[in-house]
């Protein structure tokens, strides 16, 4: 009997192969966060950047990549370019682009960006996990749940 060193699957969701080496990871491995819609296209091209480091382990270049694309997302809602990034942050939470009680969220990212950013840490996949959960939630509540509140309305009218 042939001995087998792994198995290819197709994914359900996306249609593409992973590979499983015998009871190893999955190459490539999951990508963190969901599809979010209506997103700019600068916007979403870093989204899909973050998602695709995680594939591979690239927890670091993920909280970084999430932390540049908070600036893009507060210079797209109206902030002034070239600011430090907690200029971005702080405009993000005054003007409303925050959901209520996510300042814990909010703060988290910013000290875990700035750990990744300014010191010699690598980032866990916990550390990628969190912060994309907070992405993900940002982007839903300022780009996609008032583009769909949008179209039901004009669909009810």
């Amino acid at each position: 009997m042939p001995t087998i060193l792994g198995t290819i699957y197709i994914c359900h969701v996306c249609n593409c192969p992973s590979y499983f080496a015998g009871g190893s990871a999955q190459v490539p491995g999951a990508r963190l966060g969901g599809i979010i819609n209506h997103l700019p296209p600068d916007i979403a091209s870093l989204y899909k950047e973050i998602q695709n480091s995680t594939t591979v382990g690239g927890y670091t270049s993920a909280v970084l990549a999430s932390r540049k694309l908070l600036m893009h997302v507060a210079v797209e809602s109206g902030a002034e370019p070239g600011k430090q990034f907690v200029a971005y942050i702080n405009y993000l939470v005054e003007n409303g682009y925050t959901p209520p009680n996510s300042t814990a969220w909010i703060d988290k990212i910013r000290v875990v960006g700035n750990e990744a950013n300014h010191e010699i840490v690598i980032m866990q996949e916990i550390d990628a996990r969190n912060i994309i959960k907070l992405i993900e939630m940002l982007l839903k509540f300022n780009y996609e749940f008032p583009k769909e509140a949008e179209s039901e309305t004009e669909s009810s009218g």
